[in-house]
């Protein structure tokens, strides 16, 4: 069993930066890949990115490659999203989740967080 808190969201102007995180509580978080997830007001949950275990695999989606990273500190049981040169479209409630392996799909992520709002003025 796997629970996850993000944290980080907020109010920014176009073109500035936040960081999410995601807390995660178990041991076996370590043997889990990690993905963020988007759900914009009115759309579907949509792929943001997702790291491997070891975090030496990432996957982005085409719309935040580029200006988009995530990367993970198993230590401290934490996957991070740094996101660089924000646009109004990035407007949405931030998911963070944990699978067997780097998918896009989230029907194939097993654990969820409770999501953070990030809004993007322009």
């Amino acid at each position: 069993q796997v629970q996850l808190v993000e944290s980080g969201g907020g109010l920014v102007q176009a073109g500035g930066s936040l960081r999410l995180s995601c807390a995660a509580s178990g041991r076996m978080f370590s043997s889990y890949a990690m993905g963020w997830f988007r759900q914009a007001p009115g759309k579907e949950r949509e792929f943001v990115a997702t790291i491997s275990w070891h975090g030496r695999s990432t996957n982005y989606a085409d719309s935040v490659k580029g200006r988009f990273t995530i990367s993970r500190d198993n230590a401290k049981n934490t996957v991070y999203l740094q996101m660089n040169s924000l646009k109004p479209e990035d407007t949405a409630v931030y998911y963070c989740a944990a699978a067997e392996m780097t998918y896009s799909d989230d029907t194939r992520y097993k654990y969820w967080g409770q999501g953070t709002q990030v809004t993007v003025s322009s």
